[in-house]
Formats: structure tokens, sequence, C-alpha cells
């Protein structure tokens, strides 16, 4: 049976993954704008992303027979001005992310929870890509954002990304 503390701690998670697909909504609204479809599709192909994250962990908590408890979702809280605003953001927020799946991890583990454990192997991996991929794009647009023509060029190969959902961790 799946620890009651490890239970809430997912529960919460599935909440701010849902929070982080609103977010990365919101991002994709900014970006429309302004005119800059591709990072719009970029975050829009994220947003659908951080939704399936909820759902993997919804699904195993129902594996486990544990109650899914879903709470009101927080309107993102953003002052965003600028496009590097946006993406700054977007790198802070995975970082809290990860520390959020982080401490999921530490709890079952110190809990010998090994199932979980695995379970959130994925998540691990998974947020570690989310960091670098946001940190990438911080440093793209500090190097090409200020330029008109680098940053189409940057729109252009933001718009290539297309949703692939992920390979289930279940």
């Amino acid at each position: 049976m799946l620890d009651k503390k490890i239970a809430e701690l997912i529960n919460h998670q599935i909440n701010m993954e849902f929070y982080s697909a609103y977010l990365y909504l919101d991002f994709s609204n900014f970006f429309v704008e302004k005119g800059l479809n591709g990072f719009a599709n970029w975050y829009k192909v994220q947003a659908q992303e951080e939704r399936d994250h909820a759902l993997l962990m919804i699904q195993y908590l129902q594996n486990n027979d544990m109650p899914v408890i879903l709470e009101s979702i927080e309107k993102p809280k953003t002052n965003l001005k600028e496009n590097m605003d946006v993406l700054k953001t977007g790198l802070a927020h995975e970082r809290q992310v990860t520390r959020l799946i982080h401490t999921i991890y530490d709890s079952a583990y110190s809990a010998k929870d090994f199932r979980t454990t695995q379970f959130l192997d994925w998540f691990v991996k998974e947020q570690g890509e989310e960091e670098t991929s946001a940190s990438d794009l911080v440093k793209k647009m500090e190097l090409f954002g200020t330029d008109p023509k680098s940053l189409y060029l940057l729109d252009t190969e933001m718009a290539a990304r297309v949703y692939a959902p992920p390979a289930t961790p279940l």
C-alpha cells in the first residue's frame, strides 16, 4: 500500500503539473500577442506535456488504490513584459518543479517505497531535460533575441516543435 504522505505529495504534484500547463498556456498567449507564433507553439506543446505528467501521476495513484484529489488551479501570477521575462520565469518554474519531484522521491526513498522511486525515476530524468531546454532557450534569447533576423530564425526553430506523448513510466 502506498504511504499516505507520499500519496499526498503526489496529489499536490498533480495540481502543480496542471498549474504548469496553465502557466505555459499563458506564456503561449503572450507570444501570440507578440507575433512570435513559433514560441507560442513551443509553449503550447510544453503545456500538453505538463498535462500528461499530471495524468501519469493520476494513473499511478489509481493503480495503487489511492484517492486522487483535484484541487483548484491557480491563475498564473506573472508580470510578463519582455520575451526574456517569459523564458526566465519558465526556467525558474522548472527548477521549482524539480525540487518538488525530489521531495517526493526523498520521501519515497526514506519510506523504502521502491515502486514509487522507480516510477519517479522517469520524472527525475524528465525534469533534467526540462531544465536543460528552458536554460537553452534563455541562452539562445540572450545571444540572438535583440536582432530581428535572428529572432525570426529562432521563432522558426520553435515552430518546428511537435507534441509527442511521453513513453509511460507505469
